[in-house]
């Protein structure tokens, strides 16, 4: 164009304002055209300014030697995985080389590769796809199969379940003995494991096999709250009891509104739902407190009725409220925390607990 008008840069330099040196670094393709510059050659040459921005920009990028695969790869090992927050917690070694990073992610997910969607192992050696959880939550949930598999546990059988229940009530009628729940599993043969969330988990609990004999429940424990725990542990208990083949339970508990009801329920949690409840509280003596006493529900009544089902009086506030019978901010002194309790003896993963390297 300068060719056409007869122009040399001295006289492009005079023309646009622009400095010899950069019409010079220009042309010598040492110097990219910004937006102002772009600007001062529209004016002279009756062409847009985005074009010259454009024509610079492709130019840069033909020459442009940057090799994009690596970061490509790292992208979607970054969309399949929270890999930062994974490796906080060290569930895969911190490495930033790609391929490193991407053996470590198949080791944790226990897969060849992932041109696939994550599928868990269950019961019959079928497989379930995680179906509508992000990529934090499918990563809770093979960190809690992978914790279980490191457990040991004697055979499970059906048939002692109920056995099993009886004792699992009576620790809810006191906080502290949830300390005994996880070896009280493993003599029935469920393997229990808990797992503080990452960031974006929402998961309450999980119940799950290994094999067609090997049942796992696994809890975030999110909300340190008696009836959050019990509610959501016997939810899960009733998967096991009713042979479900892999429940990932989501906001089974609202940290404000205390036991909330589920976004999408099938009839297996329906079903779990109304196990969960009545194997704390018997259907029928709820139903008979709450016609003799609502809606004077005064903290004595609570406590007399506990002693008298035998159960912590914050179960009863947490089905109460659950009811709508109370409001979600009454009686919450009752609700007692049990999580340091739990812990104490349950393989957990959290709360600044680590587990022995190797162990998994």
């Amino acid at each position: 164009m300068m060719e056409e008008r007869g122009w040399s840069p001295d006289e492009l330099a005079s023309i646009t304002g622009l400095s010899g040196s950069m019409i010079y670094s220009i042309l010598s393709y040492k110097s990219n055209i910004g937006p102002d510059t772009a600007l001062k050659l529209s004016g002279a040459f009756g062409i847009p300014a985005e074009e010259w921005l454009k024509a610079d920009n492709l130019y840069r990028l033909s020459i442009a030697e940057t090799n994009i695969a690596p970061i490509e790869k790292l992208a979607r090992l970054y969309k399949l995985a929270p890999i930062r927050e994974m490796q906080k917690r060290e569930w895969i070694k911190a490495t930033d080389d790609v391929t490193e990073l991407e053996s470590e992610l198949k080791r944790f997910f226990g897969v060849d590769s992932f041109e696939d969607d994550l599928a868990f192992s269950v019961a019959a050696y079928r497989t379930v796809t995680l179906p509508f959880l992000n990529a934090a939550e499918k990563a809770w949930c093979f960190r809690a199969r992978q914790m279980a598999k490191a457990l040991p546990a004697t055979s499970f059988s059906r048939d002692r379940m109920d056995s099993a229940e009886k004792k699992l009530r009576a620790m809810a009628a006191y906080p502290k003995e949830a300390r005994h729940l996880a070896n009280l599993l493993a003599e029935y043969g469920v393997r229990f494991v808990v797992i503080e969330p990452l960031p974006g988990v929402k998961i309450d609990g999980a119940a799950f096999w290994l094999t067609e004999s090997s049942p796992v429940i696994a809890l975030s424990v999110r909300f340190d709250r008696i009836d959050a725990f019990w509610f959501t542990f016997m939810h899960e208990w009733a998967h096991i009891r009713n042979g479900d083949a892999l429940s990932v339970d989501i906001d089974l508990i609202d940290g404000i509104i205390g036991i909330a009801v589920l976004l999408v329920e099938d009839e297996a949690e329906r079903r779990a739902n109304d196990q969960a409840a009545a194997s704390l509280i018997p259907s029928a003596e709820l139903e008979s407190f709450i016609r003799r006493v609502g809606p004077l529900y005064s903290k004595e009544r609570i406590v007399q009725f506990a002693h008298k089902v035998k159960i912590h009086p914050g179960i009863i506030v947490g089905q109460l409220q659950h009811r709508n019978e109370i409001g979600f901010s009454a009686n919450r002194e009752m609700l007692a925390k049990v999580r340091s309790s739990v812990i104490e003896t349950a393989l957990t993963d959290g709360w600044n607990r680590v587990i022995t390297p190797g162990l998994l």
